[in-house]
């Protein structure tokens, strides 16, 4: 297949597309193209207690998806889902704005909850690296994984339209909250979860 044909080749799903293209030194590359760079700059409302149904229904149970750790090791994303505890799952980017809006209370969560709660963010593969990611975290390190989602498997399993999207699974891994942008009270979601 020629290179021209290689850029044209697309791959369609729900939250978005999978390109397949080159870099500068023909090395195909494969990126997820999300339908909104940031669903943040949507200007959603602030999501409360049930969210904003923003990504899979609430009630369903997580699938599961392959994903990379940053060293280029394969995981699944339900290895990071302990039976009996809530995970909070964030679709993050280095360039989102509303992910850097949202990493206060993330942290929050992570302070508060991280022994109760699991917190992982899943690295979308769109215009950054691995190794991007890990320097974002050499000057910021929350104290949880951070995923890398190269193929998209994660964004197109969970039906995530973009980054800064939170999922909050239940102790029985079934979705409980879901929402979008940089506001979203996430304390609040994992205090009524833990709560009921």
């Amino acid at each position: 297949m020629t290179r021209s044909a290689h850029q044209e080749t697309r791959s369609g799903f729900r939250a978005g597309r999978l390109e397949i293209r080159h870099d500068s030194a023909g090395r195909r590359i494969r990126s997820v193209a999300l339908m909104a760079a940031c669903v943040g700059a949507l200007n959603l409302p602030a999501a409360g207690v049930a969210g904003q149904e923003v990504a899979l229904p609430l009630g369903t149970q997580a699938p599961s998806a392959s994903l990379e750790d940053l060293d280029g090791d394969p995981v699944q994303i339900l290895d990071f889902v302990e039976a009996g505890k809530p995970t909070l799952i964030e679709f993050w980017a280095s360039w989102c704005e509303q992910c850097e809006a949202l990493q206060p209370r993330m942290d929050a969560v992570q302070a508060e909850f991280g022994t109760r709660v699991n917190v992982i963010a899943v690295a979308v593969a769109v215009s950054q690296s691995p190794r991007r990611v890990k320097r974002h975290l050499e000057e910021h390190d929350p104290g949880y994984p951070f995923l890398w989602d190269g193929g998209g498997d994660a964004v197109r399993n969970y039906r995530v339209p973009g980054t800064s999207v939170v999922i909050l699974l239940d102790r029985t891994g079934k979705v409980a909250y879901t929402g979008s942008g940089g506001n979203q009270d996430l304390v609040g979601a994992v205090e009524a979860l833990l709560g009921s």
